[in-house]
Protein backbone atom coordinates (compact mmCIF):
# COMPACT_ATOMS: atom_id res chain seq x y z
CA UNK A 1 0.00 0.00 0.00
CA UNK A 2 1.34 3.35 -1.31
CA UNK A 3 2.32 6.13 1.38
CA UNK A 4 -0.75 8.08 0.04
CA UNK A 5 -3.71 5.43 0.41
CA UNK A 6 -2.10 4.97 4.08
CA UNK A 7 -2.36 8.34 4.97
CA UNK A 8 -5.55 8.57 3.31
CA UNK A 9 -7.19 5.82 5.46
CA UNK A 10 -5.67 6.96 8.85
CA UNK A 11 -7.16 10.51 8.04
CA UNK A 12 -10.66 8.74 7.87
CA UNK A 13 -11.71 10.59 4.45
CA UNK A 14 -11.54 9.30 0.92
CA UNK A 15 -10.81 12.78 -0.98
CA UNK A 16 -10.87 10.91 -4.25
CA UNK A 17 -14.54 10.06 -3.12
CA UNK A 18 -15.26 12.59 -1.67
CA UNK A 19 -14.41 15.29 -4.44
CA UNK A 20 -16.21 13.89 -6.86
CA UNK A 21 -19.63 13.22 -5.01
CA UNK A 22 -19.95 16.76 -3.36
CA UNK A 23 -18.86 18.37 -6.72
CA UNK A 24 -22.14 16.61 -7.96
CA UNK A 25 -24.31 17.97 -5.21
CA UNK A 26 -23.12 21.30 -5.72
CA UNK A 27 -23.70 21.03 -9.21
CA UNK A 28 -26.88 19.94 -8.42
CA UNK A 29 -28.27 22.62 -6.17
CA UNK A 30 -26.67 25.40 -8.22
CA UNK A 31 -28.52 24.34 -11.09
CA UNK A 32 -31.57 24.28 -9.16
CA UNK A 33 -31.21 27.55 -7.74
CA UNK A 34 -30.30 28.94 -11.06
CA UNK A 35 -33.34 27.92 -12.93
CA UNK A 36 -35.79 29.61 -9.93
CA UNK A 37 -33.68 32.90 -10.49
CA UNK A 38 -34.02 32.76 -13.47
CA UNK A 39 -37.21 31.94 -14.53
CA UNK A 40 -38.16 34.72 -16.07
CA UNK A 41 -35.33 34.49 -19.08
CA UNK A 42 -36.29 31.42 -19.80
CA UNK A 43 -39.87 31.98 -21.58
CA UNK A 44 -37.63 33.53 -24.06
CA UNK A 45 -35.89 30.73 -25.18
CA UNK A 46 -39.20 29.94 -27.14
CA UNK A 47 -38.41 32.21 -30.03
CA UNK A 48 -35.37 29.56 -30.91
CA UNK A 49 -38.07 26.96 -32.11
CA UNK A 50 -36.71 23.03 -30.92
CA UNK A 51 -33.24 24.54 -29.74
CA UNK A 52 -35.33 26.29 -27.60
CA UNK A 53 -37.46 23.76 -26.44
CA UNK A 54 -34.48 21.23 -25.47
CA UNK A 55 -33.11 24.21 -23.22
CA UNK A 56 -36.48 24.66 -21.94
CA UNK A 57 -36.90 20.54 -21.51
CA UNK A 58 -33.72 20.38 -19.69
CA UNK A 59 -34.13 23.10 -17.48
CA UNK A 60 -37.30 22.51 -16.47
CA UNK A 61 -36.04 19.10 -15.55
CA UNK A 62 -32.74 20.11 -14.09
CA UNK A 63 -34.89 21.47 -10.63
CA UNK A 64 -34.64 19.43 -7.53
CA UNK A 65 -37.37 19.86 -5.03
CA UNK A 66 -39.12 22.75 -7.20
CA UNK A 67 -41.12 22.49 -9.84
CA UNK A 68 -40.25 23.85 -13.21
CA UNK A 69 -43.00 22.04 -15.61
CA UNK A 70 -42.05 21.96 -19.23
CA UNK A 71 -44.71 19.93 -20.30
CA UNK A 72 -46.90 23.11 -21.39
CA UNK A 73 -44.28 24.14 -23.52
CA UNK A 74 -44.09 20.76 -25.24
CA UNK A 75 -47.72 20.95 -25.81
CA UNK A 76 -47.65 24.31 -27.45
CA UNK A 77 -44.63 23.50 -29.95
CA UNK A 78 -46.62 20.56 -31.01
CA UNK A 79 -49.30 22.53 -32.15
CA UNK A 80 -46.79 24.65 -34.43
CA UNK A 81 -43.99 21.92 -35.11
CA UNK A 82 -43.72 18.35 -36.16
CA UNK A 83 -45.28 16.59 -32.84
CA UNK A 84 -42.68 13.50 -33.52
CA UNK A 85 -39.31 15.92 -33.31
CA UNK A 86 -40.85 18.04 -30.45
CA UNK A 87 -40.94 14.85 -28.94
CA UNK A 88 -37.43 13.45 -29.43
CA UNK A 89 -36.10 17.25 -28.85
CA UNK A 90 -38.10 17.85 -25.30
CA UNK A 91 -37.54 14.11 -24.50
CA UNK A 92 -33.68 14.39 -24.80
CA UNK A 93 -33.54 17.98 -23.06
CA UNK A 94 -35.66 16.18 -19.67
CA UNK A 95 -33.32 13.09 -19.84
CA UNK A 96 -30.48 15.44 -19.75
CA UNK A 97 -32.01 17.75 -17.28
CA UNK A 98 -32.77 14.74 -14.87
CA UNK A 99 -28.92 14.28 -14.66
CA UNK A 100 -29.37 16.60 -11.38
CA UNK A 101 -31.06 14.12 -9.18
CA UNK A 102 -28.99 11.46 -10.23
CA UNK A 103 -25.75 13.19 -9.51
CA UNK A 104 -27.25 14.63 -5.97
CA UNK A 105 -27.94 10.91 -5.38
CA UNK A 106 -24.50 9.89 -6.14
CA UNK A 107 -22.78 12.68 -4.22
CA UNK A 108 -25.17 11.05 -1.83
CA UNK A 109 -25.93 14.08 0.30
CA UNK A 110 -29.49 15.08 -1.50
CA UNK A 111 -31.96 16.73 0.52
CA UNK A 112 -34.83 14.23 0.35
CA UNK A 113 -38.08 15.66 2.54
CA UNK A 114 -40.44 12.86 2.42
CA UNK A 115 -37.81 10.29 3.72
CA UNK A 116 -41.01 7.25 3.56
CA UNK A 117 -41.55 7.64 -0.22
CA UNK A 118 -37.89 8.11 -1.05
CA UNK A 119 -37.11 4.59 0.65
CA UNK A 120 -40.47 3.03 -1.24
CA UNK A 121 -38.84 4.88 -5.00
CA UNK A 122 -35.43 2.98 -3.86
CA UNK A 123 -36.85 0.12 -3.19
CA UNK A 124 -38.90 -0.21 -6.76
CA UNK A 125 -35.11 0.59 -8.14
CA UNK A 126 -33.22 -2.33 -6.30
CA UNK A 127 -36.21 -4.83 -7.59
CA UNK A 128 -36.39 -3.39 -11.24
CA UNK A 129 -33.84 -1.04 -11.72
CA UNK A 130 -34.52 0.20 -15.50
CA UNK A 131 -38.35 -0.28 -15.49
CA UNK A 132 -38.71 1.75 -12.56
CA UNK A 133 -37.45 4.66 -14.36
CA UNK A 134 -39.12 3.98 -17.41
CA UNK A 135 -42.08 4.43 -15.56
CA UNK A 136 -41.61 6.94 -13.85
CA UNK A 137 -40.03 9.10 -17.08
CA UNK A 138 -43.49 8.01 -18.92
CA UNK A 139 -46.27 9.39 -16.28
CA UNK A 140 -45.94 12.75 -15.30
CA UNK A 141 -45.28 12.89 -11.58
CA UNK A 142 -43.62 14.26 -9.09
CA UNK A 143 -41.45 11.08 -7.82
CA UNK A 144 -38.97 11.09 -10.72
CA UNK A 145 -36.76 12.91 -8.69
CA UNK A 146 -36.39 10.85 -6.37
CA UNK A 147 -36.02 7.80 -8.76
CA UNK A 148 -33.35 9.97 -9.82
CA UNK A 149 -31.51 10.43 -6.81
CA UNK A 150 -32.10 6.71 -5.93
CA UNK A 151 -30.47 5.73 -9.04
CA UNK A 152 -27.30 7.75 -8.70
CA UNK A 153 -27.52 6.50 -4.64
CA UNK A 154 -27.64 2.91 -5.94
CA UNK A 155 -24.75 3.42 -8.34
CA UNK A 156 -26.45 2.79 -11.73
CA UNK A 157 -24.79 3.24 -14.21
CA UNK A 158 -25.39 6.66 -16.01
CA UNK A 159 -26.02 5.95 -19.18
CA UNK A 160 -28.58 2.87 -18.12
CA UNK A 161 -30.43 5.55 -16.31
CA UNK A 162 -30.34 8.08 -19.30
CA UNK A 163 -31.29 5.56 -21.68
CA UNK A 164 -34.25 4.47 -19.72
CA UNK A 165 -35.44 8.20 -18.90
CA UNK A 166 -34.91 9.26 -22.68
CA UNK A 167 -37.31 6.50 -23.82
CA UNK A 168 -39.75 7.03 -21.06
CA UNK A 169 -39.94 10.85 -21.60
CA UNK A 170 -39.71 10.86 -25.55
CA UNK A 171 -42.82 8.49 -25.30
CA UNK A 172 -44.54 11.11 -23.30
CA UNK A 173 -43.41 13.88 -24.89
CA UNK A 174 -44.72 12.67 -28.01
CA UNK A 175 -47.83 12.43 -26.60
CA UNK A 176 -48.48 15.44 -25.20
CA UNK A 177 -46.78 17.04 -28.75
CA UNK A 178 -49.60 15.37 -30.47
CA UNK A 179 -52.73 16.55 -27.86
CA UNK A 180 -51.54 20.02 -28.81
CA UNK A 181 -51.11 19.53 -32.41
CA UNK A 182 -54.75 17.78 -32.24
CA UNK A 183 -56.23 20.88 -30.31
CA UNK A 184 -54.89 23.28 -32.96
CA UNK A 185 -57.07 21.22 -35.44
CA UNK A 186 -60.00 20.95 -33.61
CA UNK A 187 -60.13 24.30 -31.94
CA UNK A 188 -60.61 26.47 -35.24
CA UNK A 189 -63.81 24.44 -36.38
CA UNK A 190 -65.11 24.75 -33.16
CA UNK A 191 -65.21 28.07 -32.77
CA UNK A 192 -66.61 28.75 -36.33
CA UNK A 193 -69.65 26.59 -35.04
CA UNK A 194 -70.14 29.06 -31.88
CA UNK A 195 -69.81 32.53 -34.41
Amino acid sequence: MSNEVAGEKRAGINWRRVLPRLGAILFAVAVTVGIFLLNDRLTALRGYGLIGLFFISLLGNATLILPAPSLAAVFAFGASLPPIEVGLVAGAGMAVGELTGYLAGFGGAAVIENRRRYEQVKAYMAKYGLLTIFVLSLIPNPLMDLAGIAAGALKMPVWHFELACFAGKTVKCIAFAYLGAGVVAILPPFFSRLL
